[in-house]
């Protein structure tokens, strides 16, 4: 009994796991979207136009960030040819910028999508010139910032469901062997009743056919009424022994 219910402690204690980690997997997700992703945190350039940004050392994303209309028609919004010119101070490492063109992100008809990554190898104001063919867009810019620095929160509750998932598999199966473990002794039948006070030669007296049948259909009944057995289970197990097996 106590095996079983350390069984169903966990096999609750997963589901619980899977469902906490898939609400935390889209709060994540929402998060860092719409409110921890820092865009424009260095600024932005008109398309086409020019300016001085001060861009730090590392990774910086370089977004295209417009005004739409009636939202981007669920097809996110459309990147068309564009081009920028990221020039160093004086002396400085010219920075290496990859296109890396990722999902539209709108909120209250302002769209942006990250179309390059930069990386920038060492601090200071650098020079940026900007153009590109954005007549259909309103108010068109490159704006430089970065991601959100909790996207690990996103795995982190992948991980968690997998480990959910992994106990909620091996409670299941821990919990289906209890059961049969009380299945079967049901089957093996019930042990002869001994009289101490009794001399031991006549001490063991054998229970009868219809008492031993009686014997482990109230016990088969108890297992079933106790959840140990499944009503399919105890059926199967009440037609074997009425067939005397």
């Amino acid at each position: 009994m106590k095996s079983r219910r350390l069984a169903k402690i966990s096999l609750s204690a997963a589901v619980v796991m899977m469902i906490v980690s898939v609400a935390g997997f889209i709060v994540a997700l929402v998060l860092n979207a719409f409110f921890l992703d820092k865009y424009n945190d260095y600024g932005e350039v008109s398309i086409p136009g020019s300016g001085t940004l001060h861009l730090p050392r590392g990774e910086v994303t370089v977004s295209l960030h417009a005004l739409v209309v009636g939202g981007s028609n669920g097809g996110g919004l459309p990147v068309p040819p564009l081009g920028v010119t990221i020039t160093p101070p004086e002396g400085m490492p010219q920075p290496v910028v990859t296109e890396n063109i990722g999902s539209t992100t709108t909120v209250n008809n302002d769209a942006h999508v990250r179309v390059w990554v930069a990386q920038i190898l060492a601090d200071g104001t650098y020079n940026i010139t900007t153009d590109g063919q954005v007549n259909g867009f309103i108010e068109p810019r490159l704006a430089f910032g970065h991601s959100s620095s909790y996207g690990y929160l996103v795995w982190l509750f992948v991980a968690i469901f997998v480990a959910g998932l992994a106990i909620s598999i091996v409670s299941g199966w821990w919990l289906g062997r209890t059961r049969r473990r009380a299945a079967a002794s049901v089957v093996q039948g019930v042990s002869p009743v001994v009289s101490l006070s009794a001399p031991q030669e006549s001490a063991v007296r054998e229970p009868s056919g219809e008492g031993v049948r009686l014997e482990r259909l109230k016990t088969l009944a108890a297992l079933r009424d106790s959840g140990a057995l499944t009503e399919q289970e105890f059926e199967a197990e009440k037609r074997r022994i009425l067939d005397g097996y």
